[in-house]
C-alpha cells in the first residue's frame, strides 16, 4: 500500500464528521494490519492525530467548498505580488476584497459544519477566520489549508511566514503554491496526491515570491496593514460591545429570576408551615371524631337497652 495508501486513508479520515474520526481511525488501522501489506502501516494510521474543531471545520471547507479556499489562495498570491512591488493602492483594494472573502468563507465553513451536525461557536469561528487569513499571507499555509488534513488553527501574527510545525498531517505530501498560477487557481496538490521524488521536502516551507526589500515605500505597506488592523479592532470592539450588552441583559434576568426564586422559596416555607399546622389540626379532628363515634355508639346501645326495658315493662301485667 505504501505512502500512497497512507495518504488515501488520511484523506478519508480527515473528511469525516468530527466525532467519527477516532472510531474510523481504529477501524482503518485494524484493516491495514489485517491486509498485512506493510507492517508499519497500521501504526502509521493509528498515529494520525485528531484535528482540533477549528482545523476540522477548515478541512470540511476544503472537502465540500474547495472553491472558497482557491479564491483565498489566489488572492494571497495577488497580495504577495502587490507587496513585492510595493503597490499600495492595489494592497488596499485587495485588503477590502480579502475581508469580503474571509467573511464569506467563514460563513460557508459554519454552514458545512452545521450540515454535519456541529454548531460552530464564535470562538471557533474566530480561529477559522485567523487560519484562512494566514492562508492569504503565506503560500505554505494556503497549501496546508487546501490539503484537507489540517490539525490545528493557524495564525499569521502580522508576518509573512506562518509557523506550520505540527499543523498538517503528512506534511511531506503538501506542496506550497508557486507564484506562477493566476489568482483564483489552486496552489495545493489534491488530498492523497504524492509529490515526485525529486520535489520531496521534509516539511512544509513558506514560499515568498521575492526577497523582502527594505525601501522607504515600505511605509505605505505598513500603513495598509495598520489600517487593516484598525478595522479588525473596530469589528472586535463591536463584538465586545454586543457581548457586554448581552451580559448586562443576562445579569438583569439572573437578578430577576433570583428574586423570583427567593419569593417562591419564602412562599414554599410558609405553605409548609401551614401544611404542618393543618396536619396537626387534622390529627386532632380525627381523634375527636373517633371519640364522638364511640360516644354515639354507647348512647345508641343505652337507648336500645332502655327501649327493651320499656317493651318488657309494657308486656308485664300489673300486680
Amino acid at each position: 500500500m505504501g505512502e500512497q495508501g497512507l495518504a488515501e486513508v488520511a484523506a478519508q479520515l480527515y473528511a469525516l464528521p468530527f466525532d467519527d474520526f477516532v472510531a474510523a481511525r481504529t477501524a482503518a488501522a485494524k484493516g491495514a494490519a489485517a491486509a498485512n501489506e506493510r507492517r508499519s502501516l497500521a501504526a502509521e494510521v493509528r498515529s494520525l492525530p485528531k484535528p482540533s474543531v477549528a482545523a476540522w471545520t477548515v478541512n470540511m471547507l476544503a472537502a465540500r467548498r474547495p472553491e472558497a479556499l482557491r479564491e483565498l489562495a489566489g488572492l494571497g498570491q495577488s497580495m504577495r505580488a502587490a507587496q513585492s512591488s510595493l503597490d499600495a493602492p492595489e494592497l488596499r483594494r485587495l485588503g477590502q476584497e480579502r475581508r469580503q472573502l474571509l467573511s464569506g468563507a467563514v460563513k460557508a465553513a459554519q454552514e458545512v459544519a452545521g450540515e454535519l451536525g456541529r454548531k460552530i461557536s464564535a470562538a471557533i469561528a474566530a480561529e477559522v477566520e485567523a487560519t484562512l487569513r494566514a492562508a492569504t499571507a503565506d503560500a505554505g499555509a494556503a497549501a496546508a489549508v487546501q490539503s484537507g488534513r489540517l490539525l490545528r488553527a493557524l495564525s499569521a501574527d502580522g508576518v509573512d511566514v506562518v509557523d506550520l510545525s505540527g499543523a498538517v498531517a503528512l506534511p511531506g505530501l503538501v506542496v506550497p503554491a508557486t507564484p506562477g498560477p493566476a489568482p483564483g487557481s489552486s496552489g495545493a496538490v489534491p488530498p492523497g496526491t504524492t509529490r515526485p521524488k525529486e520535489a520531496e521536502q521534509p516539511r512544509l516551507r513558506a514560499v515568498r515570491p521575492e526577497p523582502r526589500r527594505t525601501t522607504p515605500s515600505a511605509l505605505e505597506r505598513a500603513r495598509t496593514l495598520h489600517r487593516d488592523a484598525e478595522e479588525d479592532a473596530g469589528a472586535a470592539a463591536g463584538k465586545a460591545r454586543q457581548s457586554d450588552e448581552e451580559l448586562a441583559s443576562l445579569t438583569a434576568l439572573t437578578a430577576e429570576l433570583s428574586d423570583s426564586v427567593r419569593r417562591l422559596r419564602e412562599q414554599l416555607a410558609q405553605r409548609e408551615q401551614e401544611l404542618k399546622a393543618a396536619g396537626k389540626r387534622r390529627e386532632l379532628a380525627v381523634a375527636e371524631a373517633q371519640q364522638a363515634a364511640r360516644a354515639a355508639d354507647r348512647a345508641r346501645r343505652a337507648a336500645d337497652r332502655a327501649r327493651e326495658r320499656v317493651l318488657r315493662l309494657g308486656n308485664t301485667p300489673d300486680p
